[in-house]
């Protein structure tokens, strides 16, 4: 089989130049390579041979259907249960304790997970709340985790996850005790499932209105966006905080150099951020 067409310069400089627009992913010379291996694999779905042909149909219906499909493939989703670990630990010994003393007279706490690709991680917070905090899940309790992909938002409303999904990082006595195995794949419980409300959200677009939030997981997002962008979204998330509210960032990430707002704190190996009091 002869190996697939190169994607020309032309080519390659109209979807780059799309996706900034559309996602503000920044994609640098040097990631074509990237971008045709995620293109080729949506130009066979859509029943096309090569790159150059999916671009052709695009620049025949921009804005069109297709244009969402190559944004969703552009972006990356890359994704595990309890990823790198120490922020849940961090989440579950200082973080929601905090946040449920500051809100204990109230009894309400909302958070907001905005990268929620396929859901393990909003469903990984949520198992750590059943197991170490059931007294929230009698609060006026909101949990809301938002992507840009209605791809894999259904994905993760469905919450189903091959073998392979649950072996990255979730504990055997957690997939006993919260999923259900339904032939080659596993269900999270309908109780854990119900309690997020999965919604799409475009970071670099308006956003629908929001609650006031407790916690914010951003994580592994920003470092995609070009500093203006990260600004921007820091600002948003900034005003959505209440008062003593966190926001957790990727380890590759931080607020320092953009947003002066924010305070830095540091617990075990976890680094998050509040909102300085004025």
């Amino acid at each position: 089989m002869a190996p697939p067409e190169k994607m020309s310069a032309a080519d390659f400089d109209y979807i780059r130049n799309m996706v900034r627009d559309q996602a503000a992913i920044v994609l640098e010379v040097g990631k074509e390579y990237l971008v045709e291996s995620r293109l080729l694999t949506l130009a066979r779905k859509e029943g096309l041979n090569t790159v150059s042909s999916l671009v052709t149909q695009l620049r025949a219906a921009p804005g069109g259907p297709l244009q969402r499909k190559v944004v969703d493939a552009m972006t990356t989703n890359e994704t595990s249960f309890f990823r790198d670990l120490h922020p849940f630990e961090t989440l579950r010994k200082a973080i929601i304790p905090a946040a449920m003393e500051r809100r204990k007279v109230e009894r309400q706490l909302n958070i907001w997970c905005g990268a929620a690709s396929t859901g393990q991680e909003p469903y990984s917070i949520m198992m750590l709340i059943h197991e170490h905090f059931q007294e929230l899940l009698g609060w006026n309790f909101r949990f809301v985790a938002t992507d840009l992909s209605s791809e894999v938002l259904a994905r993760a409303k469905a919450g189903r996850f091959s073998q392979l999904e649950v072996n990255r990082g979730l504990p055997a006595p957690l997939l006993v005790k919260h999923f259900m195995r339904h032939g080659m794949e596993w269900e999270i419980r309908e109780d854990i499932r119900k309690r997020v409300e999965f919604r799409e959200l475009n970071l670099i677009r308006e956003w629908p209105v929001m609650p006031s939030m407790d916690i914010v997981f951003l994580r592994n997002v920003l470092i995609y966006f070009d500093a203006d962008t990260k600004r921007q979204i820091l600002g948003r998330i900034r005003r959505l905080l209440r008062p003593g509210g966190c926001l957790v960032l990727g380890g590759a990430e931080t607020t320092l150099g953009l947003d002066d707002n924010y305070e830095r704190v540091v617990v075990d190996r976890t680094t998050f951020y509040r909102v300085r009091a004025v």
